[in-house]
């Protein structure tokens, strides 16, 4: 599991979508971490409604902007792996965007069920989109994006969650303090290590993952590294995209 900044992770994301649609790259399963722990925004949202930029600042939390749509998310460095999945929808064999996430989440549903507790997927409404709740309570949320028959489908795996941090840096317009945020999602949201009892670290997390996709998918997983290509244009992606101040806060990018 590699960790980079939240500018990196997201360049890697697109690069590897880019190598899999020009036939580059074999369909991929991502897992990854972010150091420093950052928020990243859905591709339509407005940051400045979303983020406390000030708080983000003075903790030196990176904030970007995905390509996939979404809301805001915390991706704590102690707490998540997020996964990325890019994969040829015919090689799935469901073409419906709903249809995609429920497959691709079963792969997290069945990680968290051999780190022992019962997950389920739900899919999701207008405002939100599908996620896997434990008891009724999210643990995993998950975005998408669709170019030329391919997907790209990332989210989170909460290994462990620590709600007053989290919304130290999310807006949430109807709130006046961050305690009253914590008050109310301390029931709607949850981790494994808080289900579980124990633990578990994020290691043990990502071999779970591992095993989850391998059984529901029912593909053999082969450990691999960046392509010298994907390397290249990750590095050319979070110079001219996604570390500029023109796509995180306009979503626009500006040819340099």
């Amino acid at each position: 599991m590699r960790t980079y900044d939240a500018f990196m992770n997201m360049a890697i994301d697109e690069a590897v979508l880019i190598s899999v649609i020009e036939e580059k790259t074999p369909n991929t399963l991502r897992f990854y971490r972010w150091n420093p722990s950052a928020v990243s925004i859905g591709r339509f949202q407005d940051i400045r409604k979303e983020v406390n930029l000030l708080n983000c600042g003075l903790a030196g939390v990176d904030v970007v902007r995905r390509i996939s749509g979404g809301g805001a998310v915390y991706h704590d460095y102690k707490d998540e792996v997020t996964y990325s999945a890019i994969v040829r929808k015919a090689d799935l064999g469901v073409e419906d965007a709903s249809k995609v996430y429920e497959k691709i989440c079963s792969g997290l549903v069945k990680a968290a069920q051999i780190l022992g507790v019962k997950a389920d997927f739900n899919v999701g409404d207008y405002k939100q989109c599908p996620n896997i709740t434990i008891n009724k309570k999210k643990f995993s949320g998950s975005a998408q994006c669709h170019r030329k028959g391919i997907v790209l489908q990332h989210g989170t795996f909460l290994v462990g969650v620590d709600l007053r941090r989290m919304f130290t840096f999310l807006r949430v317009p109807w709130a006046k303090t961050c305690m009253e945020v914590v008050c109310v999602a301390k029931d709607k949201i949850t981790s494994i290590r808080q289900d579980t009892g124990r633990n578990v670290s994020l290691e043990e997390a990502e071999e779970a993952l591992i095993e989850g996709f391998r059984k529901v998918l029912g593909v053999e997983l082969v450990e691999g590294e960046l392509t010298e290509y994907e390397k290249q244009l990750a590095k050319k992606l979070r110079r001219r995209k996604f570390e500029t101040y023109e796509w995180n806060f306009h979503g626009r990018i500006v040819e340099k």
